[in-house]
Formats: C-alpha cells, sequence, structure tokens
C-alpha cells in the first residue's frame, strides 16, 4: 500500500524520537506499560519485551524477572544500555537491533512476550505476531498494549484525518480490531485471554493471547 508504512521509515522516526522520548511519552504511555509488565511478571520466568526503546520499562520489571530487549531502532537502544549500566539491571540478559518480524530466537523460548505500542508500527503487523508466537513456550502469554482505532463516531473520523503525521510518526492510527480476530482465527493456535480498555479514554487497549 502506498499509504503504509516501511521498515526503513520506522527507524528513521525513532531515531529522530530517541533523545525526547522518555519526556513526551513517559507519562502518557505509563498507565499500559505498567499494567503490561504487572501481567508479565506474574507470569514470570523469561520475557521478551519487543519494542524495548529506550529501556523505559526496564526497571519496573521484577528483578527475578529475565528480559530481553529489541528494538528496530539503534538509537534508542543505545540509550536503554545506559539505563541498565546506570540502575545495574542485572536481569536483562540481551539487548539487540532486530526486526519484530524476524526474531533471533529459538522457537518456545519465552514465558511471555511483551510488545507495547508496537504493532500499529510495524510494516507487516501479521507476520510479526506469528513470530512472537512462534518464541513463545506453549501456554505461555503474547501482551500487547496498543492502540485500536474507533468503529465509528467522532474518534474514527479523527484517527483517519490524523493517520498521515501518525505515519510520518511511524504508527498506523485507524488499526481495527478485526484485524486482530482475523490474525488470531487463520493462526489457530492462540486463545483470546482478556481485553482490557486503558488510559487515556480507552483510546488503547491490554490485550493478552494465550499460546495453545
Amino acid at each position: 500500500m502506498a499509504n503504509d508504512i516501511d521498515r526503513a521509515g520506522v527507524a528513521k522516526a525513532y531515531a529522530r524520537w530517541a533523545p525526547i522520548y522518555d519526556m513526551v511519552f513517559g507519562k502518557v504511555f505509563d498507565s499500559g506499560r505498567q499494567s503490561t509488565i504487572a501481567v508479565a511478571d506474574a507470569i514470570g520466568g523469561r520475557v521478551l519485551d519487543v519494542g524495548v526503546g529506550t529501556g523505559l520499562s526496564l526497571s519496573d520489571y521484577s528483578p527475578s524477572t529475565k528480559l530481553c530487549g529489541v528494538d528496530i531502532s539503534e538509537p534508542m537502544l543505545r540509550r536503554a544500555h545506559e539505563r541498565v549500566r546506570t540502575l545495574n539491571l542485572t536481569n536483562v540478559e540481551t539487548l539487540a537491533v532486530m526486526d519484530a518480524k524476524n526474531l533471533a530466537f529459538p522457537d518456545n523460548f519465552f514465558d511471555a512476550v511483551v510488545a507495547q505500542y508496537v504493532i500499529t508500527a510495524v510494516p507487516d503487523p501479521e507476520a510479526t505476531l506469528d513470530d512472537f508466537i512462534r518464541v513463545l513456550k506453549p501456554g505461555g502469554e503474547l501482551i500487547l498494549v496498543n492502540h485500536i482505532g474507533a468503529e465509528s463516531g467522532p474518534r474514527k473520523l479523527f484517527e483517519l484525518a490524523f493517520a498521515p503525521l501518525a505515519r510520518r510518526l511511524g504508527w498506523r492510527p485507524e488499526f481495527p480490531w478485526a484485524r486482530l480476530v482475523n490474525w488470531a482465527a487463520r493462526h489457530g493456535g492462540v486463545e483470546l485471554a482478556e481485553r482490557r480498555p486503558m488510559p487515556p479514554m480507552g483510546h488503547f487497549s491490554l490485550i493478552r493471547y494465550r499460546k495453545l
């Protein structure tokens, strides 16, 4: 699609955001971030944080949760590495530049995969979700926080108007819930465990899928 986003565009967008990301987005996304971390910590074991960015979330996980973080943006990950060193986060096993659609991890490796605000910022969401499930152990959980597009009304109109600017920031703001429903049905190896509206004003959802 001509108006869709691409991998190079996403990497470029987040390289621009890296210096100010924490200041601009830290508070806005805090509720969703804390909610995903609480779910992941309850599962425990080894957790993959996809789109770890500047590592803003890393210190909020339990020290007993083993963490691997990946991101497409090398400038973002430089800040994450600094954070790990400064805070001595010994439970962080790996931080690596990686394409979310082609994760360099073996099958059935993680107890949970966390992807906060990621799915609307990748060129191929369905293939990316497939790879998230591939690296999960059976019974493990994929924990998403994401903007889900409105089906109708003023919010839908706003999202459509905002879409061109959002793409320049590396986002796809009109992402519909039906797209996740169709993906899960096609995949066949997952079940929806929870969908929970999140602040601000329910614009975001916490979504949990369990690998069968």
